[in-house]
């Protein structure tokens, strides 16, 4: 018997003079991601270099001198520059706040038992998918201080409208409000995807136990839902430091420097020739939204690893 058992574990002798084949690794996996590479390449990488470069030199279309650090010093020391340095980032916390909060509390609305859930769903998103060209024009008659639609019906009631878009001291939140407006349906709408995902069970265990809605908010759902918090976060601290079109639909950056903020300084830049300075204001931004989201993408990744 024994010998039998070795018999069928033995190898034999023509299995062992049979060279082994080494298994060739496919390349597909890597042609595969060629297309994306090669996109990102050409779309990101090189232009990102590229960039940093003429951020050096004093160029047009047909001709690039090598000046240094020259447009960074003159970007520095525009008179606009902290200004509009301070308006990006009280636009851009300013927004992310209020998309966190307002988004939150709207998709524990919409995620309710609620008569038309499905068309308030659809009411609050579809400002999200409207031009924002097209939002900014629209909302700047809106608001005009004379004629707008806005200060004509509050005259109605006794109220004398303030300049919404033309006074200084209003511009910058006017906008502000806007931007609220266009894109807290993308941030309900990640919230709304987040909670989905919660189990019931959670809840039902819960209030077995004598916990409250107020319990449940802090103890379940506030958990929970944090990724998809983390998420709108990012996006709404990424879209408010880089927001341009809106800004310069509405106001164009005035009245005088009032709601100018970094894109929108770069881009006066461009329009009056100064190539170079304006590349270097856009190295000057992509550093700066670099250095706020990197690190929060870090702390909030690792918070929510740690959960």
């Amino acid at each position: 018997m024994s010998h039998t058992l070795d018999a069928t574990r033995a190898p034999s002798g023509a299995e062992e003079a049979r060279p082994r084949r080494k298994r060739m690794k496919s390349p597909y996996p890597m042609w595969f991601h060629a297309p994306a590479g090669i996109l990102y390449l050409v779309l990101f990488a090189v232009p990102t270099f590229a960039s940093f470069y003429f951020a050096l030199t004093r160029w047009t279309l047909f001709d690039v001198e090598f000046i240094g650090l020259d447009n960074f010093v003159q970007f520095f020391s525009e008179r606009q520059f902290l200004q509009s340095l301070t308006n990006t980032f009280i636009y851009a916390v300013l927004t992310a706040t209020a998309k966190v909060v307002l988004g939150f509390l709207l998709a524990l609305l919409l995620t309710s038992q609620i008569l038309g859930q499905g068309f308030l769903r659809s009411t609050i998103f579809f400002p999200v998918l409207v031009s924002t060209i097209g939002i900014g024009l629209t909302f700047k008659v809106l608001l005009d201080p004379f004629d707008g639609l806005v200060n004509e019906s509050l005259a109605v009631i006794g109220i004398d409208g303030p300049g919404w878009l033309t006074d200084p001291s209003t511009a910058l939140l006017t906008v502000v409000g806007i931007d609220i407006w266009k894109g807290v349906g993308i941030a309900t709408l990640i919230f709304i995807a987040g909670l989905s995902t919660i189990p019931r069970e959670y809840y039902e265990a819960a209030r077995v136990d004598g916990a409250g809605g107020r319990r449940l908010l802090w103890h379940i759902t506030l958990p929970l839902v944090r990724p998809a918090m983390a998420t709108v976060v990012i996006l709404s601290l990424i879209g408010g430091l880089r927001s341009f079109d809106l800004i310069w639909a509405t106001t164009g950056g005035g009245p005088g420097f009032s709601s100018d903020v970094l894109a929108s300084v770069i881009y006066k830049q461009y329009q009056a020739g100064f190539y170079g300075l304006s590349t270097a204001g856009n190295v000057v931004l992509f550093l700066v939204v670099a250095a706020v989201i990197f690190p929060l993408s870090y702390f909030l990744n690792r918070r929510n690893a740690e959960q």
